[in-house]
């Protein structure tokens, strides 16, 4: 028997096709709202949605954000890797936008796709959107079972 989608069967619970509840609303309501006018989150997993699992953001940034910068510095005690990615399937690895992004104060800007492996610890942020020509795709991952970043909504 085939299932359609994460419809039934003993594993369907495994697939991830709608974004969680609580994820869908992040932060003060003013961050929401603001999120809401530059941003789309695709899907969001943690243990929540399935027990044990780590925890993973997706979104689509379509345009610069009204509140510069958008995410502030912050740390956490386990490791993150984060992603950027252009979405011109003739050149992918062409932002079609420019990011700047620090670690530990040292700004870094981007504007080719990008992925960025932050050791726990490591201080991230400020996170600036300067640009976006074309849609950029973003992730972020921690090993950990859910998200703590308060500091991410300021």
């Amino acid at each position: 028997m085939i299932y359609d989608n994460n419809n039934g069967g003993e594993y369907g619970k495994y697939f991830v096709q709608e974004l969680a509840e609580h994820a869908r609303e992040l932060g003060e309501p003013e961050f929401v709202k603001l999120y809401n006018k530059f941003a789309k989150r695709v899907l969001w997993m943690d243990s929540d949605v399935v027990p044990g699992a780590f925890q993973m953001n997706t979104a689509w940034y379509h345009s610069v954000p009204e509140r510069d910068p958008i995410f502030t510095e912050h740390s956490h005690p386990y490791d993150e890797l984060i992603g950027f990615y252009g979405s011109d399937k003739d050149d992918p690895y062409n932002l079609n936008g420019v990011i700047e992004f620090a670690i530990n104060g040292e700004p870094h800007r981007l504007t080719r796709s990008t992925m960025i492996f932050l050791p726990g610890g490591f201080s991230h942020n400020p996170m600036r959107i300067l640009e976006v020509n074309k849609p950029i795709f973003h992730f972020s991952i921690v090993m950990n079972n859910d998200y703590d970043g308060d500091a991410t909504y300021r």
